[in-house]
């Protein structure tokens, strides 16, 4: 059975709009939303980024049964994993069951702002493991020191934390990662309906939950979201490893300077009105092997994708 989810895009949407969009979600029939973690937009015209710790103080005062994700954090280079597992602790109390957390090895973008290097992947997969390690021994609840190659922590105990470990979703976007998140993750959280990392995930002995984002815009036209498109995410239509090594918005914005409106259809973003897209885009993702799909309305007109959605689009998934 197929959970469907709706993302809560933080480089979009100020906190105010974010938690009122989690509780319109919930009110119309998603069974999850994801919450971005960035420190800046992709580009500027996306307009914000708050801190999603706090953000989703307000989303678990404000829903009731919606289970919340966090789609991903980087708990290596910006903030420090005893930090984030503080944060992280106390947000799975909040949510009493509710919450997941996911975890990635993310983008220069928003983690070379503390001045340091951006390593190969490699190393930042490495870094990645052992803040993972460190942080379920914080949730433990028990006094922790760690002295590892990354890093240190001494006499640290979290007095905040929830009956049971946070279930920990390991982002990969491409078979290799997908098999280090077969032995390091409790699930496997990816992009687009990409069936070789699913396979790549279970074959290596995976069972856990897997999510995937499907980018959308339902405007009145086809046009008219294309545009939206082009203009709010032009990012999405990026090559190969660029997303993950540009460092300011001002450098998307010059890389965007090549993406034209056929390179957005080119990208996979459902951009057609008609609610089958939107419905066959679900079906291929769950098709490649995915159990937790949701999507990412583009552009301001939030309200008017989870109207359409609770209309015409969830029914048939029910």
């Amino acid at each position: 059975m197929t959970t469907l989810g709706y993302a809560l895009s933080s480089e979009e949407h100020g906190p105010t709009a974010l938690v009122e969009n989690a509780r319109h979600a919930e009110e119309v029939g998603f069974e999850f939303v994801s919450i971005s973690d960035h420190f800046h937009p992709w580009v500027s015209a996306q307009g914000e980024s708050p801190f999603v710790w706090s953000t989703l103080g307000g989303i678990a005062a404000t829903t009731d049964e919606i289970d919340v994700g966090v789609g991903v954090t980087c708990p290596t280079f910006r903030i420090h994993p005893l930090n984030v597992a503080h944060a992280v602790g106390t947000v799975a109390e909040m949510f009493d069951g509710r919450f997941t957390f996911g975890v990635g090895t993310g983008e220069n973008l928003n983690e070379h702002v503390t001045g340091k290097r951006w390593p190969e992947h490699d190393v930042r997969l490495e870094m990645l493991t052992e803040a993972m390690e460190l942080m379920q021994a914080l949730w433990t609840g028990e006094t922790t020191s760690h002295h590892g190659e990354h890093f240190t922590v001494e006499n640290a105990r979290l007095y905040t934390v929830p009956d049971e470990q946070p279930t920990t979703i390991a982002s990969a976007f491409g078979p290799q990662t997908a098999r280090w998140a077969a032995d390091h993750g409790d699930g496997l959280w990816c992009s687009g309906p990409q069936a070789d990392v699913v396979d790549a995930y279970e074959d290596a002995g995976g069972d856990g939950p897997t999510y995937t984002q499907l980018h959308v815009c339902y405007a009145e036209t086809e046009a008219d979201a294309i545009d939206t498109v082009h203009e709010y995410w032009p990012n999405g239509s990026l090559p190969g490893e660029l997303p993950q090594v540009l460092p300011t918005p001002a450098h998307f914005e010059q890389a965007a300077e090549l993406v034209d409106r056929e390179d957005i259809a080119e990208a996979g973003t459902v951009t057609d009105p008609d609610p089958q897209a939107h419905i066959d885009s679900i079906e291929q993702a769950i098709d490649a092997g995915y159990d937790h799909v949701y999507v990412h309305q583009i552009g301001p007109d939030q309200a008017g994708l989870l109207e359409f959605y609770e209309e015409s689009v969830l029914p048939s998934f029910r």
